[in-house]
């Protein structure tokens, strides 16, 4: 008895999945919370005296932020590999697995390259040592895509 192969293509062939939109969402979330903590919350630690962020909340949790923010863009990218996104099918997944990898990679060749004099590189400068964690990050989604992959 064969299956069907209508429906299964009609719903594989839809573009804007409820996940791809959640997908969108929690990427463009997490980019958005680095931009606003990194330029408004976070304040100036470097200039004398050291100038307060604001919302004082959200300058109160510190490099918590970049835990959220990274945090959520990573988890968007995890929800988008699945076979109902763009990203969790056919070329998508070797583009998102291969991209992840890449990105990682960059990440920590960056850190290295640039480790004795961050002070010019955005969000490099405040993660430190972290900056490993966040390229290892970038991998370990790459390896949520490379499970997609048939």
């Amino acid at each position: 008895m064969s299956k069907s192969t209508n429906l299964a293509a009609e719903k594989k062939s839809r573009l804007f999945s409820v996940r791809f939109l959640i997908t969108l969402v929690l990427v463009v979330a997490g980019i958005g919370w680095l931009v606003f903590y990194y330029t408004q919350a976070r304040g100036n630690p470097l200039a004398f005296p050291p100038v307060e962020g604001s919302p004082k909340a959200v300058a109160d949790l510190g490099r918590w932020n970049y835990a959220i923010g990274f945090g959520l863009f990573m988890l968007g990218l995890m929800v988008g590999a699945h076979p109902s996104t763009p990203l969790g099918r056919g070329r998508g997944v070797v583009i998102g697995m291969l991209g992840c990898f890449l990105v990682g990679l960059l990440w920590i060749c960056t850190f290295y390259v640039f480790s004795d004099d961050l002070s010019k590189l955005w969000i490099f400068n405040d993660l430190g040592q972290w900056n490993l964690v966040v390229g290892i990050a970038f991998m370990a989604v790459g390896f949520s895509f490379a499970t997609k992959w048939e």
